[in-house]
């Protein structure tokens, strides 16, 4: 039987008075009513082509399914490091392999300052990742997989629908054979912990977390948690907060999404900050699932969605430099430069990032961008 795990209970919101960002909800329950798919796009449209970041509710997930995960990654984050470090290999995140365990201060941030991120990836279960689990996951890993299934079929194959609407393609179903879970691919649940800083350090990397970046692959879910540091970049090129709300996930869009659909749908530009005063001193905790096409998929245009050719967007990033990567191909190479363990950025107190060009090589002519 599995051990109990002890409820885990939110930490209060902020009070302070933040510049939220305005999204759209989509409401799921509209899914499978008469013409409520086709609401939805409408809904969906501005969001994918502006910002990429919108919510959704009543997505099937119970609150108790959803506060069991984050208690297994608070038990997770509770162990002590020797017992967590079993399950890290620096050498394999160097090789772009990202499941299993990263400690904070496996990279530098900015500024001689160590990041403040523990990550744990739980790949999904399509019998091509086989990989020991501490024993608090591992006596609940019939759990873990029924809630990572909920993910994919409750939520990210409802979108892949409603974006192939939106692309006008002539099946709605032909990004969920893109996405199928018991193909070989490399969506995961992740548990991610960012540990409160001191205000003199936080100045020193100015305020942020995580500096402005995009998610690589199809869509990625965040569940509610309520400590604020989520910001996004808007089309006027302002950072917004993202607000906590109940009963939602919150969606972004990414770069293989951005990839097949040549530059249409946007890949959503996010940052992590320091959490405001009220709650500068609680540790965040994040439960999230990536969704990417599996890995034969052909990052391509998509050469049959009538809209993508009346518009012209029959290119992208990877096709102008005469690169058609897979899925596969375009995980390793952006983990393994998001992984390297050797950057030595500058952030300026505004928050102002730069880092050295090699840092930033993906593949030769393509260069990761960080947003400021």
């Amino acid at each position: 039987m599995p051990g109990r795990i002890e409820r885990y209970d939110d930490v209060p919101v902020t009070k302070e008075d933040l510049d939220w960002a305005e999204l759209v909800t989509l409401d799921l329950s509209l899914y499978d009513q008469p013409g409520g798919k086709e609401t939805l796009v409408k809904n969906l449209e501005h969001a994918v082509q502006h910002v990429g970041f919108f919510y959704v509710k009543n997505f099937n997930i119970s609150q108790e399914e959803i506060n069991s995960q984050f208690a297994l990654g608070r038990e997770f984050y509770g162990l002590p490091l020797d017992e967590k470090l079993k399950y890290h290999n620096a050498d394999d995140l160097a090789r772009g392999e990202y499941n299993g365990y990263r400690p904070a201060g496996h990279r530098i941030l900015a500024n001689g300052i160590r990041d403040n991120v523990q990550v744990y990836n739980i790949p999904k279960f399509d019998g091509y990742h086989q990989r020991a689990q501490p024993p608090v996951l591992s006596e609940h890993i019939a759990e873990i997989e029924a809630f990572s299934r909920k993910c994919h079929t409750e939520v990210v194959e409802k979108l892949l629908c409603l974006f192939a609407i939106l692309l006008e393609l002539p099946d709605e179903e032909q990004l969920v054979r893109d996405h199928q879970y018991d193909i070989n691919g490399e969506d995961h649940l992740r548990y991610m912990h960012y540990a409160a800083r001191d205000s003199k350090e936080n100045e020193k990397v100015g305020n942020l977390y995580t500096p402005g970046h995009t998610d690589l692959g199809t869509v990625t879910l965040l569940f509610r948690q309520p400590v604020a540091a989520l910001q996004i970049l808007n089309s006027e090129g302002n950072w917004k907060w993202v607000k906590p709300q109940d009963g939602t996930i919150t969606i972004n869009t990414c770069d293989a999404l951005t990839a097949l659909t040549g530059g249409f749908i946007k890949s959503s530009i996010h940052r992590v900050r320091a959490p405001p005063q009220d709650q500068a001193h609680v540790d965040r905790l994040g439960v999230l699932y990536f969704a990417r096409p599996n890995n034969h998929v052909v990052l391509d245009p998509i050469e049959n969605s009538p809209l993508l050719n009346r518009l012209g967007r029959t290119e992208n990033a990877f096709t102008e430099i005469g690169q058609h990567l897979t899925t596969e191909q375009w995980v390793k190479v952006r983990q393994t430069q998001q992984q390297r363990r050797n950057r030595d950025g500058k952030i300026s107190t505004d928050g102002k990032v730069s880092y050295a060009q090699k840092d930033l090589e993906i593949i030769p002519g393509l260069q990761a961008k960080v947003y400021n």
